[in-house]
């Protein structure tokens, strides 16, 4: 009848990303440090500025994760600032996901009269 062709064999699902494309959490550590040091290094604590600064640097942030080429992910970014006052801030989070393929990566910024915590999280779309 007609030429037959193995479609199956060319088609493939992939429900890991490949070592290359792989979410490494010490890259975008270094990428938020640098972020964190461009925005904040000149500032000084400002409550009426603070929530333009931590949009500005979790879209920055966003934007450097997805020029890093990690293909497949979903990118989660919190940026908290706060004045610093000598007083002591804890900070916590859970996540239920696949410990071979999510991962996130986190800095902290601090001067005299701020800190800052900005953290990355990369969570692979099968």
């Amino acid at each position: 009848m007609g030429e037959e062709t193995n479609e199956s064999a060319s088609n493939s699902y992939v429900i890991r990303p490949n070592f290359s494309n792989k979410f490494r959490s010490v890259m975008v550590k270094e990428m938020i440090h640098v972020v964190l040091n461009e925005h904040l290094s000149d500032k000084e604590y400002s409550a009426e500025d603070t929530t333009e600064w931590t949009k500005a640097i979790a879209d920055s942030i966003k934007t450097k994760l997805k020029d890093l080429g990690y293909d497949r992910y979903k990118f989660i970014v919190q940026v908290v600032i706060g004045e610093q006052r000598g007083e002591g801030v804890k900070m916590a989070c859970r996540c239920f996901w696949d410990s071979d393929t999510d991962n996130y990566a986190q800095d902290i910024f601090m001067n005299d009269t701020l800190f800052c915590v900005a953290a990355a999280f990369g969570v692979f779309y099968y």
